[in-house]
């Protein structure tokens, strides 16, 4: 069965990290009734949610994706970018060392889990502020080794490589054009998110169904029309936090 690691909304969560949007007020029962529909549409993929310790005085725990890569043959705990975030992975090794051997990644090594993008066998890693060579080469070590294939990939005007581009299918990615060239993922099919709606291109793939977020229905029309099947959740709170669908889980 399909598991989802996943943590409650810090309320500190107006204390998060940014780096490239502004910082508005989140509201943040609002992000917590949006959060609780992302859980059932989990569910509803056929999840079982796994509830990590809540971290209240981590604002940005919530985003869980960023603390771990997970194989069938192993777990790697990343070292975040953001040195605030780093204690979060504490919690997620505790809880990920009942179901799989772990790997680490360490300093001088940075990597975020928002910045490796798995297609089939293969991981591109965005080489971004959050995620460095080291923690590259680092990850291909871990993971070569099963058979993977890690590489690097260029990414610019976003925080991380899977704000830009996600994977939609075993050969299919959506992605933002304008912020990654999607030639360098050799895949046969590429819907590209509507010009205004640049943020659109993170969607979370479970079970051959895609959730994804409600803001961007233009988007959610050309993958529809592409002849996915598409699960929409309110996400508007926690994007203020530069969070998108694939950050507040870990799916294995």
């Amino acid at each position: 069965m399909w598991k989802a690691l996943t943590r409650e909304i810090s309320p500190n969560i107006n204390s998060c990290e940014l780096t490239h949007l502004n910082r508005e007020p989140i509201d943040f029962e609002a992000a917590q009734h949006q959060h609780g529909l992302y859980l059932e549409a989990l569910s509803a993929c056929g999840c079982q949610i796994l509830p990590l310790t809540p971290e209240p005085d981590l604002p940005d725990s919530v985003f869980v994706e960023d603390t771990a890569v997970v194989v069938d043959e192993v777990a790697v705990i990343t070292r975040p970018g953001a040195s605030s975030r780093r204690p979060e992975t504490v919690s997620v090794a505790k809880h990920l060392e009942a179901f799989k051997p772990l790997a680490r990644i360490e300093a001088p090594g940075i990597l975020d889990g928002g910045d490796v993008l798995r297609i089939a066998n293969r991981f591109f890693v965005g080489l971004s502020s959050r995620s460095n060579q080291d923690g590259l080469e680092q990850l291909r070590t871990i993971l070569e080794p099963h058979g993977y294939v890690v590489e690097a990939a260029t990414v610019t005007g976003c925080l991380h490589l899977k704000s830009a581009v996600t994977a939609i299918g075993n050969d299919a990615v959506l992605a933002n054009p304008a912020w990654v060239d999607v030639d360098q993922f050799a895949v046969s099919k590429v819907v590209e998110v509507d010009p205004t709606e640049g943020y659109g291109a993170n969607a979370l793939l479970v079970n051959s169904r895609l959730i994804y977020p409600a803001e961007f229905p233009l988007t959610r029309r050309r993958l529809e029309e592409a002849g996915f099947e598409v699960i929409t959740v309110p996400a508007s709170e926690l994007a203020k936090a530069e969070g998108a669908v694939t950050c507040c889980s870990v799916v294995f």
